[in-house]
């Protein structure tokens, strides 16, 4: 086997040395880029934990903030209207939650026509396809609700965080304004990434009055809507909570019962 030569082996050092720099600037971009982002608002939720529960009441109000709000530009696409009902509302509630929304369906003789939506229907898009909707919002499609909580890093804090966590632009210091390049049309976030963000501050103080007259500030509204959509992400939780609880249980008991049954077997052998 021929040896290296100088010329290869001063190549092969120059690429090396080329890539140990590629990683340390990367890593330096890193570091300030985690250095710019401030950590997101810790939320007390009820839901986290092994037994965590969704808080009703906010969910419902929560889903009031997302009929009334987000609905406009995000859509539910793995939610039907039935399932509001496991929120707590009651059959004729959900029918009429249902009924105020206009599908298209097919008539007997093949036509399209618009009819009021039932409950076993999936939750209305607000657009008809993903080209309208980025359309629409300056080139990019809002993304879908419906595993938002479980699909972001952070969960209900970074969701919350980001409805939070707007800055208006006569609030910004000069040194945000400078090194985010950001201007009054743009919209500045405290937590997401790069801080310029396409979506206008969706929530403000009073932006909907609840029906069950809890008062309706910026962080209360920000807080039930994504108890809502903890709940849309995982509906499932607290049966699978009471479910591991109950295995715990039954594995403690059986652990007990089987050191017991070796006690008696082996105590003649002592």
């Amino acid at each position: 086997m021929s040896k290296p030569t100088p010329t290869k082996l001063s190549l092969t050092k120059l690429v090396l040395a080329g890539a140990a720099a590629l990683a340390v600037f990367a890593a330096g971009t890193l570091a300030t880029a985690a250095e710019d982002m401030p950590p997101l608002p810790k939320h007390e939720w009820g839901f986290k934990g092994p037994f965590g529960t969704y808080d009703r009441a906010a969910a419902q109000r929560g889903f009031q903030v997302y009929k009334e709000v987000c609905s406009a530009c995000h859509s539910l696409n793995l939610l039907y209207y039935r399932n509001l009902q496991e929120l707590g509302l009651t059959e004729n509630q959900v029918k009429g939650i249902a009924a105020e929304v206009q599908v298209s369906d097919l008539s007997d003789d093949g036509s399209v026509i618009d009819r009021p939506a039932r409950p076993s229907d999936p939750f209305k898009k607000p657009f008809p396809n993903e080209l309208a909707a980025a359309a629409a919002n300056g080139g990019k499609a809002p993304p879908d609700l419906s595993v938002i909580v479980k699909a972001r890093e952070g969960g209900a804090d970074y969701i919350y965080g980001i409805l939070t966590g707007y800055v208006p632009f006569e609030k910004l210091t000069p040194q945000q304004i400078k090194e985010f390049s950001v201007t009054k049309d743009d919209h500045f976030n405290l937590h997401f990434p790069g801080h310029r963000i396409a979506m206008p501050p969706p929530l403000e103080d009073g932006k909907v009055n609840y029906i069950d007259g809890t008062k309706n500030t910026l962080q209360q509204e920000a807080s039930d809507v994504v108890e809502f959509l903890a709940w849309a992400s995982e509906p499932h939780l607290e049966d699978r909570n009471r479910t591991g609880v109950r295995v715990i249980l039954f594995l403690l008991v059986m652990a007990g019962l089987m050191y017991g049954v070796k006690r008696a077997v082996w105590a003649d052998k002592h």
